[in-house]
């Protein structure tokens, strides 16, 4: 891989290059990227979208602030736009050429990171992770598993292993009547978005990072193609489903890493699950070498210690996340590095401790739970509900009821009937996975009658 094609100014529907030395200095096309992803409706939407705390709202109300996937995604991008921009200001030095000859500067890679950042959660369901649990369990054990045997085996692999990643390029880059290529953000911030580059199938082909989870739907087939030949990442097969990961993924993912471990440690802690005292010790482990002693000792506010702390937490692994990146950037480029920049880091057993913590004292809190058995049992309700009214409209067997429903969600019948099955059960899926965490909640008391 080389930098000056994974740099791309490309957009969908191009037909001539954008060259970065052309572009206006005050605007550039990787801050439109930005622009474009912050005012989405589907960006907006992660306001009430679990972080931490499912149904954060409602159970943050008279307590201390927590996260949701907008306030989360908002602080990942300026930790990801640091860390391009220290990286971006040593690759510039290392390969003069994208200056002298291209136009690049370092605030370039920190614009592309950061666009991806901010929207690096943008595809993710109602009620955290548990929401993408809940679609794959409706496919593979509840009432959608009857359509195992009508689609192909990748198709219903994309339902069963229903994904985020997957589908926030889908919404990123679907065309959409009036809407050619969705948001038409440069393929540079779109390869640095695409975490998981690889089909659903095969599943976990290897240890690999990037072979974890997946990151199209079998609908995005053909962009993904384009994006990947665009960037010159190189493929893991000969089929082309597979390929080794653009070099800017890695400081998005640092960047989530540092983010999620941090925050939702501290989320436990205005959530009074982790005590103050605990967890101020878990955090100077992390910053031993960085702290102020002098300056800590000043502060006599908990609180004021705990930000000061997570200041200094950040501000390490970011400079340690720098570090591993420029050490192992010609291996990046060359697809022989597949680790998470934070597994390497030095800070990996204070890391570990950490979420270890976060696991015993948050994430398997009996509020947690209790909040994600609701979680499965709306989603479930509303796929029911959906797929049963968009296969009747597919079949022009429509009720009155499912009339009414399509229209509540915004869903046109006329485009129905030419749909086929794994189109109107992953549009479905996508709906439901669009929805905030309030709008899940109304529109589930409406089906099921209990909203009046």
């Amino acid at each position: 891989m080389n930098w000056e094609k994974l740099l791309s100014l490309k957009r969908f529907g191009d037909t001539q290059k954008r060259h970065r030395s052309a572009q206006d200095e005050t605007r550039l096309g990787f801050d439109v990227d930005y622009d474009r992803v912050i005012f989405s409706s589907a960006f907006r939407s992660l306001q009430d979208k679990t972080q931490v705390m499912p149904l954060p709202v409602a159970s943050a109300v008279n307590r201390n602030f927590v996260h949701t996937r907008l306030t989360h995604s908002l602080e990942v991008s300026v930790v990801a736009r640091s860390l391009g921009r220290k990286v971006g200001k040593q690759l510039l030095q290392k390969y003069p050429v994208l200056t002298s000859e291209y136009g690049y500067k370092f605030n370039d890679f920190g614009a592309i990171v950061a666009a991806a950042a901010l929207a690096h959660d943008i595809g993710n369901p109602p009620f955290g992770h548990s929401g993408e649990k809940a679609i794959g369990t409706y496919f593979k054990y509840g009432a959608g598993k009857q359509f195992k045997e009508l689609l192909s085996s990748p198709q219903y692999q994309d339902l069963v292993d229903f994904e985020g990643n997957a589908n926030g390029l889908k919404l990123l880059v679907e065309s959409k009547d009036g809407v050619s290529g969705g948001l038409r953000l440069s393929y540079a911030t779109l390869g640095a978005f695409l975490k998981y580059p690889k089909a659903s199938l095969p599943k976990k082909p290897t240890t690999a990072i990037s072979d974890k989870k997946f990151g199209y739907f079998q609908s995005q087939t053909e962009f993904f193609k384009d994006l990947t030949k665009d960037l010159g990442l190189l493929q893991k097969t000969p089929e082309g489903d597979r390929f080794h990961r653009h070099p800017l993924t890695f400081l998005v993912e640092a960047a989530d890493d540092i983010c999620y471990t941090i925050i939702d440690f501290e989320d436990g802690i205005n959530l009074g699950l982790i005590s103050q005292d605990y967890a101020l010790e878990y955090l100077i482990n992390l910053v031993k070498d960085t702290i102020d002693t002098k300056k800590y000792n000043q502060i006599s506010n908990a609180k004021d210690r705990l930000s000061y702390l997570r200041a200094l937490a950040i501000g390490n692994l970011v400079n340690d996340a720098a570090t591993i990146f420029l050490a192992n950037e010609e291996a990046i480029l060359k697809g022989e590095f597949e680790h998470a920049l934070l597994d390497k880091s030095k800070f990996e057993p204070q890391i570990s401790d950490i979420i270890k913590l976060c696991v015993e004292k948050v994430y398997q809190s009996n509020e947690v739970i209790e909040k994600e058995l609701a979680g499965y049992k709306i989603i479930s309700n509303l796929l029911d509900a959906i797929t049963t009214a968009m296969l009747n409209a597919k079949n022009e067997n429509t009720s009155n009821y499912d009339k009414l429903l399509l229209k509540t969600c915004g869903l046109k019948l006329d485009t129905i009937a030419d749909m086929d099955l794994y189109t109107i059960l992953l549009e479905a899926s996508c709906f439901v996975a669009s929805l905030s965490d309030g709008a899940a909640v109304n529109l589930n008391g409406m089906v099921t009658g209990n909203h009046l």
